[in-house]
């Protein structure tokens, strides 16, 4: 019998997932990779270091699956997004740390081009709004502070690539320098609508053409890997989001996921005409299958478990980040304490890379659960507001929201979230969804799948979240988080209030 095989690669770990015909997960293993912070605004990671844990866990989920590379009918492929490498391409060396997609360090850039007056130009090519979020800048940055890097990328000596393509290129050892739709939609110089590389853009960021890979479907056989696991068809690669929508089966226009990580990640399917948002939302590439590009409205939150990893480590009441809804159990409410996590500014709806986090409504009776349950409720309140934004530029009313990631397990979460939003909150019962949902693609670009059909009837509910909340609590409760939202933002200049 032959197996599937997914690698993850996240912002906080590697992790490889084997699944059967039927999308049962044989096997599973996980590495966590360094988070490296220069100076404040700034993220970085060791590409080989994660090519070095990648290609660890995948040797580890088949040992443990006791099943050899003949045994995979193929690997898929799916990544943290955004996140930038250029290397060179005799040596494979990096020419410098990765730039992690929550890095804001290519903010002023971001602003010059604002005031150069091309935010309408950049969204109405690419989707996307003018961030330092995406990969545009970053590749800018490396060019122009790596001595050298300009000239030889000019040279063609070069190769940048988003998570994706870096490990594609060591699994394959440099024959295959490729990327997908999905995550070519990130770098804010794709056309998303000519499906191309955009020169306009390239030139506007002053990015050489030479730089960039092929990009191919969601769903193809992209070549095969060499070295450790040789052999395999590497047939499947999206980015981690939009795995995560097909992972859920999103696949009819309407039908949303958020995903709870470091940030969140809210994505709606709005099938194969792309919608441009009048509410600061970002037009995505959902996946490219078949010759069928989908499209997805997308919102996302750039501190989302970050807030409760803040509390572990900066505030210290908490040991792990298991026990903040048990600390949070401790009150009946929020005690009208409210948490704006803007950690690394506010992305969706915001977008307001300036802002700064803060903690409203403290009195002497407020304890630490009350901070604990308002950094959860934080979590809900952004990914609500996405969702009334979503909402809006669709015309679409959500019936449900399917959810994964780790946060999924906070129940008090989960409920919050259900109650803010006034729908019901459903996780999936197979909980590798990102995995799955790569592992789904490639074996559809080899016929392991012969259909989406096939792949859907697999997806099942797990637990559903009913919501409680009156509508006049709900209300009430938006509107603090509003005001207490407000005094985070910052002006045109980044000045606070």
């Amino acid at each position: 019998m032959k197996y599937l095989l997914a690698l993850d690669q996240s912002t906080v770990s590697a992790r490889a997932l084997v699944i059967d015909h039927s999308g049962n997960a044989i096997s599973l293993a996980q590495k966590e990779i360094t988070q490296i912070y220069p100076q404040p605004g700034w993220v970085e990671h060791d590409p080989n270091e994660i090519w070095s844990a990648q290609i660890g866990v995948a040797a580890d989920a088949l040992s443990r699956a006791n099943i050899g590379p003949k045994d995979i009918a193929a690997v898929g492929v799916t990544n943290q997004r955004e996140t930038t490498v250029i290397w060179d391409r005799k040596t494979s060396q990096p020419i410098a740390n990765a730039i992690v997609w929550q890095d804001r360090r290519t903010s002023p850039m971001c602003e010059t081009m604002k005031a150069d007056g091309l935010e309408s130009f950049v969204q109405s090519k690419t989707g996307l709004v003018i961030d330092a979020y995406f990969s545009g800048t970053k590749v800018c940055w490396l060019l122009d502070h790596v001595p050298g890097a300009r000239e030889r990328a000019e040279r063609g000596e070069l190769a940048f690539g988003t998570i994706d393509s870096w490990l594609i290129w060591k699994l394959t050892e440099g024959r295959c320098h490729v990327t997908d739709e999905t995550n070519a939609s990130r770098t804010m110089f794709y056309n998303i609508r000519t499906r191309m590389w955009d020169d306009h853009l390239l030139n506007a960021l002053g990015i050489p053409r030479l730089l960039l890979p092929e990009v191919k479907s969601s769903s193809e056989v992209y070549g095969e890997t060499v070295g450790t696991l040789p052999g395999i068809p590497i047939a499947g690669n999206a980015g981690d989001q939009q795995a995560a929508l097909f992972g859920h089966m999103c696949n009819q226009p309407g039908m949303v996921k958020n995903t709870y990580g470091t940030g969140c990640f809210m994505l709606m399917n709005t099938g194969t005409q792309p919608i441009v948002s009048k509410n600061k939302l970002v037009t995505t590439v959902s996946w490219r299958i078949n010759h069928r590009t989908e499209y997805a409205l997308e919102g996302s939150v750039f501190s989302a478990g970050a807030v409760v990893q803040w509390l572990r480590d900066g505030l210290g009441i908490i040991r792990s980040s298991d026990e903040v809804e048990q600390l949070a159990l401790t009150v009946e409410d929020n005690g009208g304490v409210y948490f704006v996590p803007a950690f690394a500014g506010l992305g969706a709806p915001y977008w307001d890379p300036y802002a700064q986090g803060r903690i409203v409504g403290l009195t002497r009776g407020t304890k630490a659960g009350h901070i604990a349950r308002a950094a959860l409720e934080s979590i809900a309140y952004q990914v609500t507001d996405i969702l009334t934004a979503m909402e809006s530029d669709s015309g679409i009313q959500l019936c449900e929201l399917r959810v994964d990631g780790g946060a999924c397990r906070n129940n008090l979460l989960m409920q919050f979230q259900a109650d803010i939003l006034g729908v019901p909150v459903v996780s999936a019962q197979k909980v590798e969804t990102t995995a799955m949902g790569a592992a789904y693609l490639a074996g559809l670009g080899v016929g392991y799948f012969k259909s989406t059909d096939e792949i859907t009837s697999q997806w099942s509910a797990g637990q559903i979240f009913e919501p409680r909340m009156s509508q006049d609590q709900r209300e009430t409760l938006r509107s603090g988080w509003s005001k207490a939202l407000h005094g985070t933002k910052s002006d045109i200049h980044g000045n606070l209030p």
